[in-house]
């Protein structure tokens, strides 16, 4: 059976600036502190509050590895813990750009995610059960997600 994809919600991530750590043993650290944002899903909607980040790891001038963790707070007053993998992969000159903190035309840029969710809500428990799968875009100052359930 192939699998579908079903639109889950779209979020909006405001960012701050990134907190550098240098090159590694790994790669080059980078933290990105998450100020905020908007999440609206198929039936509900909601904020992403303060206090997150993006914890990326720049693999080589083409890939990295994401992996973001922060809260969504439900308009009805649930919360729902987010912790989102993702690799980006782009040319070494895009992918510097990023770095910098210039816009980037997400057309050179492959973001692709992989979100788990956690939530005591009963209402959206279904969503600890499930698999989703994601795009990106980054701007300077923020992440666009495009979020779907694998049916």
């Amino acid at each position: 059976m192939q699998p579908e994809l079903k639109h889950f919600a779209e979020l909006k991530i405001q960012v701050d600036a990134p907190q550098e750590v240098g090159h590694a043993q790994h790669g080059q650290r980078r933290l990105i502190p998450i100020l905020g944002g908007t999440a609206v899903g198929r039936d509900w909607s909601g904020r992403i509050l303060p206090g997150g980040a993006d914890f990326q790891l720049i693999l080589t001038p083409r890939m990295a590895e994401l992996d973001a963790r922060y809260v969504i707070e439900t308009d009805a007053g649930d919360t729902i813990y987010v912790q989102n993998h993702a690799i980006r992969v782009a040319s070494p000159e895009a992918t510097e750009r990023l770095i910098k903190g210039e816009p980037v035309d997400p057309k050179e840029i492959y973001f692709r995610c992989c979100p788990t969710f956690e939530t005591s809500s009963p209402a959206l428990a279904w969503i600890c059960e499930r698999m989703f799968v994601g795009t990106g875009i980054r701007k300077p100052d923020a992440v666009e997600l495009q979020l779907y359930e694998l049916m």
